[in-house]
């Protein structure tokens, strides 16, 4: 539980500072590089149009991860005396109950509560992922693995104009990293260059990562099912795709998909409101 608690801290510090790095080098680094091609009008240039693209991509991926943080799931344990590593959830009239008896909950030990749908405890938001910021979390993944996709393709731009190599080949890629590492300590290239080839394939791992996992969780949705309740073999009522759609990501899920907004038409708030 402790390797747990230190990994909800630092794997969240870890996201920002990869974050960091990669803003940096887009900003810093590989757009001035695009400046260089006089054969186009400074409106449609390369740089400013990739600019424009992955200041779109950024702003969502940051806006939907601030979302999945201040987004919370609804707290069911307010009426009980939750206490962190506790087995049992203890009512205030002094009866005990198990804290996932409660109908399509589960009682978070990380976060000490009781969440509605619990999916999944993320560790690089610090956060339960739920009814509430489902939707968030799905475009926080999406658009981090175009970010990183984005950022991908512009990086190989980079190193192909800077070490004069080309990518035409498959298999340039998966050498890439063999041939940097012994051109690196041989002295023939720079630790600059050097930190930009390890950056691509931690891009490619990380888009790689996200867009799996935005895959399987959308698989997940329209089953109307969640990874606790597949992990713990539940079973759910089956109920027509549109319907487990609509439930996540409401009726304003155009606008969701062009600016992170928060989605507040979750199931358990209709409940509550009825």
């Amino acid at each position: 539980m402790l390797v747990l608690r230190l990994l909800n801290v630092v794997a969240p510090a870890y996201f920002l500072c990869i974050s960091l790095v990669t803003f940096v080098l887009q900003i810093f680094v590989f757009i001035p590089s695009m400046f260089r091609d006089p054969s186009t009008t400074p409106l449609f240039s390369p740089a400013l149009l990739h600019g424009a693209l992955f200041l779109f991509l950024s702003a969502n991926a940051l806006g939907n991860y601030v979302l999945v943080i201040q987004s919370s799931p609804e707290d069911l344990g307010k009426d009980l005396n939750l206490s962190r590593g506790a087995e049992v959830a203890v009512w205030l009239d002094g009866s005990r109950s198990p804290g996932s008896a409660l109908p399509s909950t589960h009682f978070c030990r990380l976060c000490a509560r009781v969440t509605q749908r619990h999916d999944h405890h993320c560790f690089f938001t610090g956060n339960c992922i739920g009814s509430r910021n489902m939707r968030n979390f799905i475009m926080f993944c999406l658009y981090t693995s175009l970010a990183c996709l984005d950022s991908l393709v512009a990086g190989m731009a980079y190193i192909s104009a800077t070490l004069s190599m080309s990518f035409a080949d498959p298999l340039a890629f998966l050498t890439l990293l063999p041939h940097s590492i012994s051109q690196f300590f041989s002295g023939a290239l720079l630790s600059s260059e050097m930190f930009v080839i390890l950056m691509l394939y931690l891009w490619l791992g990380i888009g790689l990562a996200c867009a799996g996992f935005c895959c399987h969780q959308m698989l997940l949705i329209l089953r109307g099912q969640t990874r606790y309740q597949v992990r713990k073999g539940m079973v759910v009522r089956a109920r027509p795709w549109r319907e487990n759609l609509r439930e996540v990501f409401g009726k304003k899920w155009l606008l969701g998909l062009l600016i992170p907004v928060q989605n507040v038409e979750s199931s358990y708030r209709r409940q509550k409101e009825k």
